[in-house]
């Protein structure tokens, strides 16, 4: 994976995040991990990636983040279905803006909605896998990056 594809990715989480009523997020510092579950959190939304490179980003969430996320935007339904909408609308986001900055070469599918561990994506992860830190207001979330 090469570094301007993993900067591009990292961008799109913080664009996203300059739309809400606090757009201050800061991004960690990227580093390996062995599987999807060392980072997961309460929600996580995946994206299958397919084309000039095959793998996944996953962005996961605590339900904490995705309330005060989806109370941000001026909604008042804190539901377990609209934190389901909420990590999956990050993702989709994610996915729409990678694929115009990455190009047309990334087949990049519909948002698949984890609630808890996702372990099943540990076992489609293949080679080296990136966890992203990154920090909204006082939450902690994570984006997950393996291509090859």
């Amino acid at each position: 994976m090469k570094e301007e594809n993993l900067k591009a990715l990292i961008d799109c989480i913080v664009n996203y995040f300059a739309h809400t009523n606090d757009p201050t997020v800061k991004v960690g510092t990227p580093y390996l991990i062995n599987a999807i579950n060392e980072i997961s959190a309460d929600y996580t939304g995946t994206i299958a990636i397919s084309g000039a490179y095959k793998g996944a980003c996953h962005f996961t969430a605590p339900s904490a983040l995705l309330r005060h996320l989806i109370l941000s935007i001026g909604e008042s339904d804190t539901s377990e279905m609209m934190m389901e909408d909420a990590v999956g609308e990050v993702a989709n986001t994610l996915s729409g803006n990678a694929r115009r900055e990455l190009g047309h070469d990334f087949i990049i599918s519909t948002p698949k909605i984890t609630k808890g561990t996702p372990q099943d994506l540990n076992k489609q992860a293949k080679g080296r896998i990136y966890a992203i830190p990154i920090n909204w207001k006082s939450y902690k979330a994570s984006l997950g990056i393996h291509l090859s």
